[in-house]
Parts: structure tokens; sequence; C-alpha cells
């Protein structure tokens, strides 16, 4: 039986991180993973770009039980140290839009950057590596397809289950309920909503740059996507981790104007033309044909009643629709839910009823917004962890 000062589960960006910070302290590290490769969720994130932060930060952009569990990590590992890091390793960076940090080449460089850090700190890397059995008799015993392992810490780093096909699963969700930790309820977040009859495939690949889509009172101005089966794109990805079964979205093709007023200007100037030309002057022109057929207008705009031009109006502005479901986990950016944060340290992510036992990255109920946060979250939380096992 081999045995070491850590074991880490997982070689994503919470554990790669944590892996890291602990060799450095001179700790003696195994980081096991079941995939071929580390750091996958990294290498396709952000388009293959790496959305690798965010330079905004708070309790109101992270969902959890406790959202305010995440700050103390949040606190001490800012979107400033791992930006120094990738400064640190010559990887050349852009903000985009609302504080998103990427890369400006290929995402592996970040992989690249942390496989290379584990290495000068001394970190055992083992991939392909299956977990079959683990216990705890006064070590963690971790029983693997390549023997057994005995470690004073064992970091649980396995994320959630979105995206099965790369390797996800509810692993570290069963190593918290063998050791009576609570796990929340999961779901599928950062996800593409399904919808019934309101998109065909007439529809399909149409875009609206600057849409607000809306779920009881939260709201989210970004860029929507109609798809073959529904809605994606930033908006619909954002309001996904709100959203539950039964409720209903609301969706504002244009928030920036008064389309009731707009259309009415355009009867004075262009009594002859369609209400869906004055239309496409705000949206594109396929889905403008269809807000005119949903109002179930007929003829030039000359024809048309206030009444008539408010209906139209007010579908283009508050179009209520009811999703299905959601892609689920196989196109799931993320995990909502998970480990729950009151059995948690939320200094050290470590068990409170379990010495040496932590808990860090997407496998804790902490998910963040999309762009960059869930990232910070598995930096800091990583970090965190590293300084202590």
């Amino acid at each position: 039986m081999e045995t070491v000062d850590v074991v880490v589960l997982g070689a994503g960006a919470a554990g790669m991180m944590c892996a890291v910070e602990a060799g450095r302290r001179g700790r003696r590290v195994i980081v096991l993973d079941q995939a071929r490769a580390p750091g996958e969720k990294i290498r396709i994130s952000g388009g293959g770009r790496c959305n690798f932060t965010n330079l905004n930060r708070g309790a109101d952009r992270f969902l959890s039980q406790n959202p305010r569990f995440a700050l103390s990590a949040l606190g001490r590992f800012t979107p400033r140290d791992i930006l120094d890091r990738i400064e640190g390793a010559g990887i050349a960076w852009h903000e985009k839009t609302l504080g998103q940090l990427f890369c400006d080449g290929s995402a592996r460089q970040v992989v690249d950057l942390f496989v290379r850090d584990m290495g000068h700190a001394g970190v055992d890397l083992r991939l392909g590596a299956t977990v079959e059995a683990l216990r705890h008799d006064g070590r963690f015993l971790v029983a693997t397809d390549r023997g057994m392992v005995a470690a004073d810490s064992l970091v649980v780093a396995t994320g959630g289950k979105s995206i099965p096909k790369m390797g996800a699963s509810d692993l570290g969700y069963r190593i918290a309920r063998q050791f009576g930790l609570a796990v929340t309820e999961t779901r599928p977040a950062l996800v593409p909503l399904t919808f019934g009859a309101e998109f065909s495939a007439d529809l399909a690949g149409v875009a609206v740059p600057a849409a607000r889509v809306g779920c009881g009172r939260v709201s989210f101005d970004e860029a929507v996507l109609i798809t073959h089966r529904g809605l994606s794109g930033p908006a619909i990805l954002q309001i996904s981790s709100y959203w539950r079964e039964g409720q209903g979205i609301t969706l504002n093709l244009c928030p920036g104007t008064d389309i009731a007023q707009a259309l009415r200007q355009a009867r004075a100037d262009s009594p002859k033309a369609a209400p869906r030309t004055a239309l496409a002057r705000h949206l594109p022109e396929r889905l403008a044909r269809r807000m005119e057929a949903l109002a179930g207008l007929e003829g030039p705009l000359g024809a048309q009643s206030n009444a008539a031009l408010d209906r139209l109006a007010g579908l283009v502005q508050r179009w209520e629709l009811l999703p299905t479901g959601s892609e689920g986990y196989r196109t799931a950016e993320v995990t909502l839910g998970g480990v729950d944060t009151a059995a948690l340290d939320a200094r050290t992510l470590s068990a409170k009823a379990v010495p040496g036992l932590h808990f860090i990255g997407e496998v804790v109920d902490v998910t963040g917004w999309l762009g960059g946060y869930n990232f910070q979250w598995a930096w800091a939380s990583g970090w965190a962890a590293g300084q202590v096992v």
C-alpha cells in the first residue's frame, strides 16, 4: 500500500489548484482522475478560450443555500491572484463584456500552466485511475484499479454531473453521503431551455443580441439564441439557474425601445407598410414575422388600431413562455447544488465532522453566474484547501 500526505480526487480547476498549493508546502500529493487528460472543462470553456475569471465578485453572483459561504475563499484568492498566474505564465488575455476575462489563444495554455506547476511542486498526477472504494481508518484508504493509496487528507474535487460524456459522475456526492454529509438538490444549470411549438425549425438560428429574460424577480440582459429545440444564449443560460419546472419565463426582445410608440410612428410615416416591416427595424426579420402572426395582425399598418399595435408591442416586450424542460446535464455547463455548505468550514473547505476531508469546486453547493464565476470559485476553493491539507 502506498502512503502519501494528500490524495486529491479530480484533476479539474479546483483539484489542480489545491494540488499545486499543497505540493508547494512540501506535502506529498497524488491527484487521481478517471479521465485521460486533465482540465477538460478548462479546455472546452469559453469556446476553447477559457473564461478563466470575472473581475466582479459578490455573494449575489453565486447561488447556494448560503451564498455568503463562498466569500471567505473568494476574498483570499481574488481574480487578481489568478490573473497574476496567467500573466506570469505569459498567457495573453482580454476582457469581454461584464468583466469576463478570456485567453487570447487556446485554453490549453491554462491546463498546461497547472500541469507544469504540479510537476514543479512534486505532485503525482495519475490519469485514467478509477476509484473503486473508500474508507477511513485513522487515514483515508482509497482503493483504485491500480492499487490502494493511504493519505492523511482527502480532497474531493470531482465536480458535478454536467457533461457526462467527459466523465462527470455523482462520485463526490456519494462520498459526502458515505461520511454523513448532506447533499442539497442537484440539477442542471447554465443550460439551454426547451419548448414546445413556440419555436419551430423556421426560427432556428435567429439571434437577438440584446434581450431581457426574466423568471420571478430575477432578470438578465444579454443575448438570446433560438435553437431547433428552444432557447439558448447567455441570457437563457443565466436564467436557467433560477428556473424550475412549471415556471414560466418572460422575454423582452427590445428592452431599450418603446415598441408601441415605434409602431405608432411607423404607422404615421408608412401606413401601407406591413407591421412586420416596421418591427424588422428592431428584430430579425423571421422573428418579426412570427410576432406579427402571434398577434393576429393582418393588413398594413394603416389598418391597425392602437389596441392591435399595443398587442403586438406587448408580445415583443413581454412574451410569456413556458419551458417544457432543459437540455439537461448533457449540455449544462455546471451542476446547481451539491455538498451542503452547513457541513463545511468556509475557510478550509473541510468537513466539520470528519477531520482531513475536504470538498472543493463544483461538488460544493456553490454555483456562480455565467462568465467566469465558477472558475473563480474553483481556483479560490482549491487554493483555500491547499493551504491546510
